[in-house]
């Protein structure tokens, strides 16, 4: 696929457990064009979740090639990995992975401080009023709600502006209504930053927002369906 930011050829994963090994992935290929939405589906076990580590470079690739933002990843030492993943990739979670003993603004701010951005603090201001968390900035994870937690991991996520966005399941620790608040904040954002957004979810409603729907059965792409986005409702 031209221009594109990931592009994924012939994935494997095989993971060893008692039982011996497990194929995961089952010769994935793929390309994601920048710019592009794109959601991926399917039944637990399909390897939709490892799908998208594979994209972050959490989880290697048994065989075959992956390709991030124009870069082999295949071969990377850990630290490069994260190099990479620091300045190309945000990854949003559905487990948030705040650092409990740092106030809000600390964790968006980490990331900015790690890369010797200037004025990583009022940098990380910035995105926590974006997201609608001016008033909560020193406040630690735990006194914080599930849609705060994720509106700060959003903010942390992006505070790079990476032209890369990876979520896994990013509402499915959220009720319906803070759900589709974080929807709305996360395809703002996207937008504002011009980046690519791949998510894998269960939810078809938040798939038929993307531009493309690829569904993962058996560690296959069972099918690829590009389309039209549908209108983003905003939240009460």
């Amino acid at each position: 696929m031209p221009d594109s930011i990931i592009q994924l050829n012939d994935v494997q994963l095989t993971l060893t457990s008692r039982a011996g090994p497990v194929e995961i992935l089952r010769g994935v290929t793929l390309g994601i064009a920048r710019g592009q939405s794109t959601a991926i589906v399917g039944p637990s076990g399909s390897g939709k979740t490892s799908l998208l580590m594979v994209m972050a470079g959490l989880e290697a690739a048994s065989r075959g090639k992956v390709i991030i933002n124009g870069r082999d990843i295949s071969g990377l030492s850990e630290d490069a990995l994260a190099v990479l993943r620091g300045g190309a990739i945000g990854i949003v979670f559905q487990s948030f992975h705040l650092v409990p003993t740092m106030t809000a603004l600390e964790n968006v701010a980490l990331p900015l401080e790690l890369a010797g951005v200037p004025a990583a603090f009022e940098t990380a201001r910035q995105l926590l009023d974006d997201v609608g968390l001016s008033a909560r900035v020193d406040h630690f994870p735990a006194e914080l709600s599930g849609g705060e937690q994720q509106r700060v991991a959003i903010a942390r996520a992006l505070s790079r502006k990476p032209p890369l966005i990876l979520a896994d399941e990013p509402t499915g620790n959220l009720d319906g209504k803070t759900g589709r608040q974080i929807v709305d904040i996360l395809f703002g954002l996207r937008e504002r930053i011009n980046a690519t957004l791949v998510l894998v979810t269960h939810d078809e409603r938040l798939a038929a927002m993307t531009s493309r729907v690829i569904r993962m059965a058996d560690g296959r792409v069972a099918s690829d369906d590009v389309k039209r986005p549908a209108m983003r409702a905003v939240s009460p």
